[in-house]
């Protein structure tokens, strides 16, 4: 399949209509060697595709490539190094049909690379303000994008809900502009992105102002430091905190959860979903 436009489109269409009838999984493919939680583990190609089809096996129904650590104080990645890292493993990963890849980067030149791969989703940390061609990236190549909610820099003193949502007006508005349907777009509210330890439990606990939107939304809270900080755990001792709130972030209507460990996330939606429609 890899770069038929045709094909990426259905993959699209089909996996954010599946993200607005049932809870899906991310899985964190990092084919980098300093990412906070498994760094090194899978930048052999080799590796990384084991681990990509552990992944599916799992319960993956998106799986997340990512060519450079966002982790604060990590090591800055030109576009040429993080183009070659995540083509290492999207072809091949691509060559499946029915896979959904999405690609982790705010590099519009990365994008457009991974999406000549077979990539479908662009998952831009700094919501398509850090590279001025992202939007017309995205636009482009008929990417489905995550846009995530990331100041830069934490403010302690700002009205969340408010940011927030003029965050997401401005973002919605460049999207317009640059031709991206909104039906293509997918919002994130960014936990550990330009915010305080305490706003990150407060934006998780306002997704109501994300659904407000009328798109799917993505949460990423696997193994982050506010979960260690709160249960003081290390990062490979944090699963726990992790399914509790991925579990909540669904409950308040997150309708995508971006994990590394694939098969506890999955079991556990299927008991929350069990219970959920039991009732």
């Amino acid at each position: 399949m890899n770069g038929d436009r045709t094909k990426r489109a259905e993959l699209r269409d089909d996996i954010l209509a599946r993200a607005r009838a049932k809870v899906l999984v991310m899985g964190i493919l990092n084919v980098t060697p300093d990412s906070f939680s498994d760094g090194g583990q899978f930048v052999d190609a080799p590796a990384a595709l084991a681990q990509a089809a552990a992944m599916a096996t799992d319960g993956a129904d998106i799986l997340d490539v990512g060519g450079e650590s966002t982790r604060p104080g990590a090591t800055k990645v030109s576009a040429a190094d993080e183009t070659a890292r995540v083509l290492s493993v999207i072809p091949a990963l691509c060559e499946d049909p029915t896979r959904i890849v999405s690609v982790d980067t705010y590099k519009a030149s990365v994008a457009r690379a991974a999406a000549g791969a077979g990539a479908v989703i662009i998952n831009d940390v700094w919501g398509m303000t850090r590279d001025d061609d992202m939007a017309r990236a995205v636009a482009d190549t008929g990417s489905a994008v995550v846009v995530t909610y990331n100041r830069g820099k934490a403010d302690a003193g700002l009205n969340l809900v408010d940011d927030m949502r003029a965050f997401f007006d401005d973002a919605f508005a460049m999207a317009r502009e640059a031709g991206i349907p909104r039906e293509h777009v997918i919002v994130d509210p960014g936990v550990g992105f330009g915010k305080t330890w305490e706003q990150n439990f407060g934006v998780l606990a306002r997704l109501d102002v994300l659904l407000d939107f009328g798109v799917p939304v993505l949460v990423g809270v696997s193994r982050k430091s506010f979960v260690g900080k709160l249960l003081d755990r290390e990062v490979g001792d944090r699963l726990i905190g992790s399914l509790a709130a991925g579990l909540a972030s669904v409950q308040r209507g997150a309708s995508m959860l971006r994990v590394h460990d694939v098969a506890a996330h999955a079991d556990a939606l299927k008991m929350w979903i069990a219970i959920d429609e039991a009732g």
